[in-house]
């Protein structure tokens, strides 16, 4: 008589014939290996894209809030888990992106590359060698005034009483004289000198000078000059913005939680933080939802700005109607709490956000 039972490959339970799957582990039983079986693991296991995503998309995009509000109820195998939706949906917004981004580099390249296109001068390669020993000549020229400066403050700090200064009026009118651009962050230089220098082969040292480092400058201003001559004789601003781009998503780690605190802060007696949390991984998913759309769409079509904006706007009040399912407070409460959320992460967060990626991508492309 044939043999009843089998043994899960996985884990090795013996397992009842009937079974499809492993009671133990959950694999399924005599699964044949093919390439719809191994993408499909692939993707179910790295973005769960199983049921439950189609079953979570529709209320995702129909019903703010319900998703939320159901997983803190307590329906979290039924739906998507909101980490999870936000992992997917991000990854394809910034597949669909890339698109745009390359078409924008592209153009902002060309653009530079025209209106500061390499001219011809002809300007010697002595003259930064010149410039270098006044900078020197002048660098010793401060430090004898200071130095001097010093002397007086003594001097007139001994004879206070018929003066009439006191310490801080003294360091005033010391700090008036002194008011010289050393110390201070300047990168005003002259375009044509710097261009000329580089058609005669200067080396970068000669080109720092002839900006304006200096050797005592600081490592941070040092590397600053050293991206900005990198951008000069490359023009490439293209690869700036792809650098932008490329940090906007570690960025978004750190954003979406702030975006969770300024909630939690406005519903401060309305849960933990990890309730808002899971608020704001799915307002977020909607965000991104509708920004692949857009930009999905424009790749073909080129729709009117206007028609952009306006759903755009749309996620205002999809925000406003989520918060007040969630938190079930009323309509003006609701949308004060949606305006001042909105208005300190748009105002505040976001432009904050955007020089800190801005400064971090020049230092970096």
């Amino acid at each position: 008589m044939e043999n009843q039972s089998k043994q899960c490959k996985n884990c090795e339970s013996e397992l009842n014939e009937a079974f499809q799957f492993c009671p133990n582990c959950g694999q399924k039983v005599n699964e044949e290996l093919t390439i719809g079986v191994l993408f499909y693991n692939t993707i179910s296991n790295y973005f769960s894209f199983d049921a439950r995503f189609f079953k979570s998309f529709v209320p995702l995009m129909i019903k703010p809030g319900y998703l939320a509000k159901k997983f803190l109820e307590g329906k979290r195998l039924l739906y998507l888990h909101p980490a999870q939706m936000y992992l997917f949906i991000t990854v394809v917004f910034f597949f669909i992106f890339s698109f745009t981004a390359r078409t924008q580099a592209e153009a902002i390249n060309k653009e530079i590359r025209k209106s500061l296109g390499p001219k011809e001068f002809t300007v010697i390669k002595d003259s930064v060698k010149q410039k270098k020993k006044d900078s020197i000549s002048a660098i010793e020229k401060r430090e004898k005034d200071s130095i001097a400066m010093l002397e007086v403050k003594k001097a007139l700090k001994n004879n206070k009483w018929i003066t009439g200064l006191d310490e801080e009026k003294l360091d005033s009118i010391v700090a008036q004289k002194d008011n010289g651009k050393n110390g201070i962050l300047s990168f005003d230089y002259g375009e044509r000198e710097i261009d000329s220098l580089i058609e005669t082969n200067a080396s970068d040292e000669e080109l720092y000078y002839a900006m304006g480092m200096r050797e005592g400058d600081s490592w941070f201003k040092k590397k600053l000059y050293g991206q900005l001559l990198k951008f000069h004789k490359t023009r490439d601003g293209g690869n700036i913005l792809k650098a932008f781009y490329d940090t906007i998503p570690i960025a978004l780690f750190f954003l979406l939680p702030i975006f969770a605190f300024i909630i939690k802060v406005l519903y401060f007696n309305k849960g933990r933080y990890a309730h808002h949390l899971v608020f704001s991984f799915y307002y977020f998913s909607f965000l991104f939802t509708v920004f692949s759309i857009i930009f999905g769409v424009n790749l073909f079509w080129d729709i009117p700005d206007w028609i952009d904006w306006l759903i755009a706007l749309s996620t205002f009040f999809y925000l406003l109607i989520a918060l007040k399912r969630f938190y079930g407070q009323g309509w003006f409460l609701s949308y004060f709490k949606c305006s001042v959320a909105t208005f300190t992460f748009m105002i505040m967060v976001v432009p904050t956000a955007a020089i800190i990626i801005g400064l971090l991508s020049f230092m970096i492309y």
